[in-house]
């Protein structure tokens, strides 16, 4: 039977529903899988519909992914939220990671989701990296690779495919590969003990299957990215760690492939090189172009026929194993409760941090608004925050646009004189370097932990804001929670 292109790439939506038109295409085209969006979620039942009818239309191996991590990276935000990697990494039980990931499948279960790009596997050794950070659970690679491994056997326990990344690595970069081709200069010996070791225990665990970063890892391939690298994807994943499961590339549409390689001929390369199904994500002209490519490329040899039937075995298993059904009646009634323990466990102060006495009067201090970028989602408004605290405390609230125009002498010299207490919140994706001058009597940090280093104050580290984390904040704030986790990474 002749393998066709489609069947080894995944596509993405237009929208909510699955219209005439795109079924038609994912028909004629015979592609095997699709990956949702937040522009695909509107409401449970509108989920349920939509993958119920990609089931029927891409067949009994259908595979129906989506990035739902937890934290910052979720797209359906009618389900609690489920807490970040570096939220459970703070907490260290690995029982409440699988147990939080058994929760996350049942989720995508009841809806037909049967693939989930997690967990995220980078150690994030980097502290200014711009796109890991609370998507890791840490900088150790002891800590990574138990909480991923409990993570990938809580999904499979609830009958969805985990796929770790970002192989072989993307915790040391000070590039986002959604927007440039990083490199990570570091002998092989270095790499084998930090960046590598965790995805080496995934492959002997035969988790289902990983991710491949666009990143130049020149100590294995000084030309080729990990994603179009045989050296990487071949000769040690498969061969040297003997990894039989599949392999996925991350999106094809980002700029650290887009912009240096093309994306059909860079598909064909990420073929040949190894992995099994290429993410051709974006616009359908660029699907199209993709589909031509690898057409060709299975037509003229390009692409071996022994290996691409292997490749397409590989994700038929994954599928059978997997099954992309709906299962409207799962249980998700204590799903709430599970996440609201993990997000408190995960809670973490730094320098003494402790809660302000009750009834004390606070200026807080935060971005005005913090929009979404990339995977991840928007962050905090300052006025929900200030909302949240007025029910505790007498609030005033200053919002800034840019934390560079702040004059943090003379704030702190008036807010000192007026008697009130000074709550610096950070709550973006990025760290700010212009807030080292900041000296508020508190910093709340609820998003990029890492925040913590740039802010010398006492803080509560929160690894996320979402409504349960924000629950668990005021908790401590009021003096009813305690702060138990550890940070997951050097407090430099």
């Amino acid at each position: 039977m002749p393998i066709h292109a489609g069947q080894l790439l995944m596509v993405d939506l237009p929208g909510p529903v699955l219209d005439a038109d795109s079924a038609q295409y994912l028909k004629e085209h015979h592609i095997g899988a699709v990956c949702l969006f937040g522009k695909n979620v509107q409401d449970e039942r509108q989920l349920r519909a939509l993958c119920r009818d990609l089931g029927a239309v891409l067949g009994e191996h259908a595979l129906i992914a989506i990035d739902h991590e937890g934290g910052a990276i979720v797209r359906m935000k009618f389900w609690p939220v489920p807490p970040s990697a570096m939220s459970l990494g703070a907490a260290d039980d690995v029982q409440l990671t699988r147990s939080v990931h058994a929760a996350n499948a049942r989720q995508l279960r009841s809806v037909g989701i049967n693939w989930n790009f997690a967990p995220d596997m980078d150690v994030n050794v980097e502290s200014a990296n711009p796109v890991i950070g609370v998507r890791a659970f840490g900088e150790g690679v002891d800590l990574v690779t138990r909480h991923a491994l409990a993570a990938s056997e809580g999904l499979s326990s609830e009958a969805v495919a985990a796929c770790v990344k970002h192989f072989p690595g993307h915790g040391d970069t000070h590039l986002d590969s959604h927007l440039a081709l990083p490199r990570v200069d570091k002998p092989l010996s270095e790499l084998e003990a930090t960046e590598f070791a965790p995805f080496r225990a995934a492959a002997a665990a035969q988790v289902p299957a990983f991710m491949t970063a666009h990143i130049i890892y020149p100590a294995l391939d000084s030309q080729h990215p990990a994603t179009l690298s045989r050296a990487a994807l071949t000769g040690l994943l498969r061969k040297e760690w003997q990894y039989e499961g599949v392999i996925i590339t991350d999106s094809m549409g980002m700029r650290a492939i887009d912009d240096n390689y093309g994306r059909g001929p860079a598909a064909v390369q990420a073929l040949a090189a190894g992995a099994d199904m290429v993410m051709a994500l974006g616009r359908r002209e660029a699907q199209l172009a993709t589909l031509e490519s690898v057409s060709e490329a299975l037509a003229d040899g390009t692409l071996e026929a022994e290996q691409m039937t292997r490749s397409l075995e590989r994700l038929h298993l994954l599928a059978q194993r997997f099954p992309a059904t709906t299962h409207p009646d799962a249980r998700l009634d204590t799903d709430a409760a599970l996440y609201s323990e993990a997000w408190t466990r995960g809670l973490c102060t730094v320098r003494g941090a402790v809660p302000p006495p009750s009834g004390q009067p606070i200026t807080v201090i935060a971005p005005r608004e913090e929009a979404r970028q990339n995977v991840s989602e928007a962050g905090l408004p300052a006025r929900d925050l200030a909302r949240r605290m007025h029910a505790h405390f007498e609030v005033e609230l200053i919002e800034y646009d840019d934390p560079a125009h702040l004059d943090w002498p003379a704030l702190s010299a008036d807010l000192k004189a007026a008697g009130r207490l000074s709550v610096l919140a950070t709550t973006g994706r990025h760290r700010q370097p212009a807030l080292r001058a900041a000296r508020p009597d508190l910093h709340l940090c609820l998003y990029n932990a890492y925040s913590v280093l740039d802010v010398d104050a006492p803080a509560l580290v929160s690894f996320g804001a979402a409504p349960a984390a924000l629950d668990a904040v005021m908790g401590w704030l009021r003096g009813e929670v305690q702060a138990g986790g550890t940070l997951p990474f050097t407090l430099e």
